[in-house]
């Protein structure tokens, strides 16, 4: 109920007067306690709150403010083995602590990646760092590179012609509403942020309800290391994700979308900003705004619930459901929550047709989906291929192979499966697949673990992540994760071995136990290590 008042008094300032962007400004300006007093009573709220939001993210906590440069603490750069040699290289530039950390930014093709003033790089060499550090440096000059490929049909990474042509296909389903809806189920469109849910119900369900005010949520939040499919698609295709956001609110009666993106991600915020600019000088979005809303670190962003907390300035805890964000989203309002790449299919259905799309893929698995392959191949990219292909074929056919030995891939993020070189082969891209295999599809990035790499330190990392990144809301996530953490580390660093019940037991806790899929879902990667590489495992348990 105290969250649900809350909620009520923020959204009384609506989106452009938002109490999330007005304590980010707060503390990036190292803003007194006064201050933020006084936005509390600007919004009639406990000071509680406010300060409550303040400490919690990544980039404005009081002890994370004043960081010069961050280096990124993702999974991919980890087993890179890059985030060493970039602390190595910063510390002749930087006090140490004047070095901070950031979650992934995208640079997973790349790796020694780094978060300064604004802007993201890979730092390779002291040269180059020189060069970014030198007052001369253009921005312009370090974009973020990597190899972009397809298969026959570009429903993602084609390119969209003239502009105006591209958003006249709005004018004629604004006079068939149902059909959007129709359309979307005919292609069984499913949600491409990792639990595959079919888009088209979430439009149905929301244009149902009976409310002056409904809105469309774009989650650019979904922060999983080693997936950079989400930025590609904000950097150099935001028109085809903004008519995404365009139509799903055409159809549910909806006038306002919101953007939540990454604070990891700021080119992103800059392309989406400059789209949505010249939608508007166009004059193309009739009577829909957008509202670009800039995250301020923390991955638990990703989880839906989460995302809309944060937005209405409030901790971003999950939410128990029901009610669902259909019913009682943003500011208590229905709400069409999806991701980046889901909005981006819309366009191409709606032209071409839901049958057109569910042709392609498999019958369950309908369409194409971004895949992300990390530096150990040979040809690091974003791909977007048909569902249904053979992983092999990814690997093999678009990776071009791998240029160093590789004994697992976590696929589909810090909460995705870990799968044995070995079983590659008999896997496909597709949520099916995976699935009945015991793993995730998820964003579809993948993160090549080397041979060299202990399995041991790659499961301690995950528990380590979840412990950090959790929320706090619900105590089998907030501390099960720190416990198993410690269990980890303490086998590796201590004369101790782990008691193989009681490990098995914290993980079946986290896996039932958890509000979210942050604890809920990272029992499935741990789970398939023990099975897997037991060998290598072995002699941290007892026996």
């Amino acid at each position: 109920m105290a969250n649900k008042n809350i909620r009520s008094l923020s959204s009384r300032k609506g989106l452009e007067n938002n109490l999330f962007e007005k304590i980010a400004e707060l503390s990036e300006k190292e803003a007194s306690q006064s201050d933020f007093h006084q936005l509390s009573k600007q919004f009639f709220i406990d000071d509680s709150v406010v300060f409550g939001t303040a400490s919690f993210y990544d980039f404005i906590k009081p002890d994370e403010r004043k960081k010069q440069i961050r280096v990124c603490n993702g999974t991919a750069c980890m087993v890179a083995g890059s985030q060493e040699k970039v602390q190595s290289m910063l510390s002749g530039h930087f006090d140490s602590k004047d070095i901070g950390h950031v979650a992934c930014v995208g640079h997973c093709h790349s790796n020694g990646a780094v978060l300064y003033k604004n802007h993201t790089y890979s730092i390779n060499s002291k040269e180059y760092l020189e060069k970014i550090l030198s007052p001369e440096n253009d921005k312009e000059e370090f974009e973020n590179t990597y190899h972009i490929g397809t298969n026959t049909t570009a429903v993602l990474t084609g390119a969209i012609g003239d502009l105006k042509d591209f958003f006249s296909l709005a004018q004629k389903y604004r006079l068939q509403r149902p059909a959007i809806i129709e359309e979307l189920k005919t292609s069984n469109l499913r949600g491409r942020g990792g639990a595959g849910f079919p888009f088209w119900f979430k439009l149905d369900a929301v244009s149902k309800e009976i409310n002056e005010q409904k809105y469309i949520v774009c989650n650019a939040d979904e922060g999983d290391p080693g997936a950079y499919s989400d930025m590609y698609l904000m950097e150099h295709q935001p028109y085809k994700v903004l008519f995404g956001m365009y139509l799903s609110g055409i159809s549910v009666g909806a006038d306002t979308g919101v953007v939540y993106i990454r604070g990891e991600y700021p080119q992103s915020v800059r392309v989406m900003e400059q789209a949505i600019s010249h939608l508007n000088e166009l004059q193309l979005l009739s009577d829909f705004k957008f509202k670009i809303i800039k995250g301020q670190g923390s991955y638990v962003c990703g989880e839906e619930t989460a995302l809309l907390n944060s937005i209405e300035g409030l901790r971003p805890e999950v939410r128990v459901r029901p009610p669902y964000p259909a019913q009682y989203g943003l500011f208590g309002k229905p709400t069409v929550l999806s991701n980046v790449e889901t909005f981006a299919n819309v366009h191409w259905i709606l032209d071409h047709g839901g049958k057109a799309f569910s042709s392609l893929g498999t019958q369950q698995s309908t369409g194409t989906k971004l895949v992300s392959l990390d530096s150990y191949f040979n040809r690091p990219g974003i791909y977007e291929i048909e569902m249904g292909t053979p992983l092999s074929v990814v690997f093999d056919e678009y990776g071009k192979g791998l240029n160093a030995p590789v004994k697992a891939f976590q696929i589909g993020g810090p909460l995705g499966g870990i799968i044995p070189l070995q079983n590659i082969k008999d896997l496909f891209l597709d949520f099916e697949s995976l699935n009945n295999a015991g793993f995730l599809l998820g964003h579809a990035s993948v993160v090549s673990i080397p041979e060299n790499f202990p399995m041991i330190q790659f499961i301690k990392h995950l528990l380590e992540f979840t412990a950090e990144e959790s929320c706090g809301k619900c105590y089998p996530c907030r501390i099960g994760s720190f416990r198993g953490y410690e269990m980890l580390e303490k086998a590796q660093n201590e004369n101790y071995k782990i008691d193989r019940q009681l490990f098995d037991d914290l993980i079946e806790t986290l896996e039932i136990g958890s509000l979210c899929a942050l604890g809920g879902g990272v029992p499935l990667p741990i789970k398939n290590t023990l099975k897997y590489f037991e060998p290598e495992l072995k002699s941290y348990f007892q026996s």
